[in-house]
């Protein structure tokens, strides 16, 4: 077990950082490769901990995986599938882990998968995914933590979400491919990464429109190659990234970002009193003047992404004035708000609501990330701090940000690792 310790700088954040690979676009396409026989190349891939736990799923059911850490390149020959079942101690890891139910459905008519693990943000049921399954001609069972699916013949069909669940869309998306007739997702998802993830598909030959709208078409039932592609940049990284030089004042340019998949978090910045303008090499941040107190509202996209909401926190735990921060999404995603107290912030939850009056310096403790963004969050409340911060159980922190220690060093961080 590690930990980061990080002393609070009075400099603020200067230079530039890489924007890595999106975990979340990552994962549905490393699942998306089991649809084929061919060799799929997937680059711009993180070393993350939810990346290797992907490959090793695969590797479980009988793909061939290779991956270049160095060129950030992973290739994926699922030439003869062996099993439909995902080890229990690997899927569990990971809620993308069941990603893998759509294109093993698609592709052998059988899946056995545990149910989804992850952070403990919340209840995040499979209910829609299942719902698209049955209306497809799959059949389902849930045993001993295990969820069974059959289908003899995937078909076509039409598909509502009663909410635009992320998840259920890529996983109804993957069975769709290779299902006979036309599938159409009514109020989809509409996040990048559906888009990167249909961008994949299209690759690989299927014919699928309207993502990045709330309906979705899929003419499925064609036989899918190999391919070639390029990962979007990680939006939430970037996010986080951002935050930091707010919350330092310093003045950060970010490469390897794609501004469109970041106007909401831009638009909620300006409010707080923090410059962006677009240069030739990416997004530069910087602010003048202390930050300002603003409402935010986590919505699925193109709204305010919730898991920006605790790196944002931070920002609003130093702000002027009086802030509310209302999540939409998932209910148990307050963890960080008692971590943040540690370091003397003044917040009160109200519901699924946080009320934040801004103090003027936040200072050092000893805490914990609860869960992946909780973590981030610690890390921007400690760059600002005064004293030295102490960030146990980091493992939840690697598992979406690539080599984040490095990177804020490069910007002037004072930050380094230790074993607990």
């Amino acid at each position: 077990m590690e930990k980061f310790v990080i002393t609070g700088t009075e400099e603020g954040l200067h230079g530039r950082v890489k924007i890595s690979g999106a975990k979340n676009a990552v994962l549905p396409i490393l699942a998306a490769c089991l649809l084929t026989e061919e060799v799929c190349e997937i680059q711009n891939v993180p070393p993350l901990a939810d990346v290797r736990h992907m490959a090793e799923l695969l590797t479980e059911l009988g793909a061939r995986v290779e991956y270049d850490a160095a060129a950030e390149k992973m290739c994926v020959q699922a030439t003869e599938l062996t099993h439909v079942e995902g080890a229990y101690e690997t899927a569990r890891k990971m809620r993308a882990s069941f990603l893998a139910a759509g294109a093993l459905l698609a592709r052998c008519g059988a899946a056995r998968l545990p149910l989804p693990g992850g952070c403990q943000i919340g209840s995040r049921p499979i209910d829609l995914h299942l719902k698209g399954f049955h209306l497809m001609g799959a059949k389902s069972r849930q045993a001993h933590g295990m969820v069974e699916l059959q289908a003899k013949a995937l078909r076509g069909s039409d598909i509502y979400l009663d909410f635009p669940s992320v998840g259920a869309t890529e996983n109804i998306l993957l069975a769709a491919t290779r299902a006979k007739g036309i599938t159409t997702i009514e109020n989809a998802a509409a996040e990048p990464e559906i888009c990167d993830l249909a961008d994949f598909l299209r690759k690989m030959g299927a014919e699928i429109e309207g993502d990045g709208t709330d309906t979705i078409t899929i003419r499925g039932g064609k036989e899918l190659h190999g391919a070639v592609h390029r990962v979007i940049p990680d939006r939430m990284e970037a996010g986080t990234f951002l935050a930091a030089a707010a919350i330092t004042g310093g003045d950060i340019i970010l490469e390897n970002v794609q501004e469109e998949h970041l106007k909401p978090v831009l638009a909620k910045l300006a409010e707080c009193n923090i410059k962006t303008e677009r240069t030739a090499e990416g997004i530069r941040v910087w602010r003048r003047g202390r930050l300002c107190g603003v409402q935010v509202k986590t919505m699925p996209f193109p709204g305010f992404p919730t898991d920006m909401q605790a790196p944002f926190m931070s920002l609003l735990a130093v702000a002027k004035g009086t802030s509310v921060m209302t999540e939409t999404i998932f209910e148990n995603r307050f963890s960080h708000v008692g971590e943040l107290q540690r370091m003397g912030a003044n917040i009160k939850i109200d519901s699924r609501s946080a009320v934040i009056e801004g103090v003027e310096t936040l200072t050092g403790a000893k805490v914990r990330a609860t869960d992946l963004r909780a973590g981030a969050a610690l890390i921007l409340s400690a760059l600002a701090a005064k004293g030295e911060t102490e960030i146990s159980d980091i493992y939840h922190i690697e598992r979406g940000y690539d080599r984040i220690d490095e990177k804020l060093r490069r910007l002037g961080a004072d930050i380094r690792r230790e074993e607990e």
